[in-house]
């Protein structure tokens, strides 16, 4: 009996020994993993810097009354293309009572003073013919009269401003307000009735109409610190419009602001560039747009993937790994040159021919054995 035990469980001891000796080679088996390598290939890199922004007309005005009163036509409608010296609308003036009176009163003085003068004119006038006075005194009482003649005239054309806006109602009117450039109107802030106040150096005054020349547009848009340094005006760029399908447009910048501000803890420079837009596209005010601002480009350089790189976690500079032979790797530290996100420019550390391991993907053979593994 103790002999049949000792023989079993000398075959469960080899079995078991060969079960872990099975094991521990199908574990090292796994250890080993047949990677992936790349080699560096030349390529040309472009590194862009992009800013959003819109797209704004350069040349948009405000029309202002110069006199208050009521807006009692409006004579064009938002979209409308007009022409220098149009009329866009009227006011109607409505007068303070106190100052229809004083003008009144003005009128009156200043027509007993001309009355008074005429008759002394008409007087002087007779006198001079008959030789009896000097020529002096005459052209003194002339010179009075025609005096008192003007200020009358003037005090009776300050009662009509006051009462109408205007002494003649012409298109040189205060009442008229008369497109002083030519191009589409943007808005109009107004409706017929509403009260509007003139514009003068205590007031802005209220704005009848926006005008804007469509045809000269520029792009205002914001770019980080980090990449206004390697920006210059003069720069030919390309302005981009989701509006209307992602259509570029050929730009110019002309503006780089000297002083950011602080936006959401970054620091964010403007900048401006005219745009070049064509007349068959329907460009409207306001449009979101993004510049693509080419910084700096390399033709045929010895390249990788970015993704094939490592980092140090003490140093933290790169290395890739290159196949030394039997699936073995070395590292080698690399120095980097232009990036454009998805292909890095390698100046040390790797040349043409050699294998880069792709650290982060196994062979097809081994993903295929693994994956027969899980079925």
């Amino acid at each position: 009996m103790n002999k049949t035990v000792r023989i079993i469980l000398i075959i469960v001891a080899i079995i078991l020994l060969a079960w872990v000796l099975k094991y521990f080679k199908d574990a090292n088996s796994k250890d080993v993993v047949d990677y992936k390598v790349e080699a560096p290939f030349y390529t040309s890199i472009n590194t862009k810097a992009v800013a959003t922004g819109k797209l704004n007309p350069e040349e948009e005005i405000e029309l202002k009354p110069q006199i208050s009163g009521i807006v009692d036509k409006i004579l064009v409608e938002e979209g409308d293309i007009v022409k220098k010296g149009d009329l866009i609308a009227k006011i109607r003036v409505v007068p303070n009572e106190q100052s229809l009176v004083s003008a009144k009163s003005r009128i009156a003085s200043a027509r007993l003073s001309f009355d008074n003068s005429k008759v002394l004119y008409n007087r002087n006038k007779t006198l001079f013919d008959k030789g009896v006075i000097s020529v002096q005194d005459f052209e003194n009482s002339e010179l009075s009269y025609n005096q008192a003649k003007e200020t009358l005239a003037q005090a009776q054309n300050d009662y009509q401003i006051i009462k109408r806006g205007s002494i003649s109602g012409g298109n040189a009117a205060n009442t008229n307000i008369i497109a002083q450039i030519s191009g589409t109107i943007l808005e109009i802030p107004v409706r017929e009735g509403d009260q509007v106040i003139q514009s003068n150096n205590f007031n802005a005054g209220t704005t009848i109409a926006t005008i804007a020349d469509m045809s000269l547009m520029i792009f205002e848009g914001k770019v980080d610190e980090a990449e206004v340094g390697k920006l210059e005006e003069g720069k030919e760029i390309k302005v981009v419009l989701g509006a209307i399908n992602d259509k570029e447009f050929p730009a110019k910048l002309t503006f780089v602001a000297p002083k950011g501000k602080e936006e959401n803890g970054a620091v964010q420079f403007t900048i401006k560039a005219n745009v070049a837009v064509d007349s068959t596209t329907n460009i409207r005010a306001g449009y979101s747009a993004n510049a693509e601002i080419e910084i700096e480009s390399k033709d045929s350089v010895l390249a990788i993937r970015e993704a094939l790189l490592q980092y140090n976690k003490i140093t933290e500079k790169p290395f890739v790994e290159i196949l030394n032979g039997d699936n073995k790797f070395k590292k080698e530290n690399v120095k980097l040159g232009l990036s454009d996100g998805i292909n890095v420019e390698i100046t040390e550390g790797v040349k043409e021919g050699d294998q880069v391991k792709v650290w982060n993907k196994a062979s097809k053979d081994n993903e295929d054995e693994d994956n027969n593994d899980e079925d």
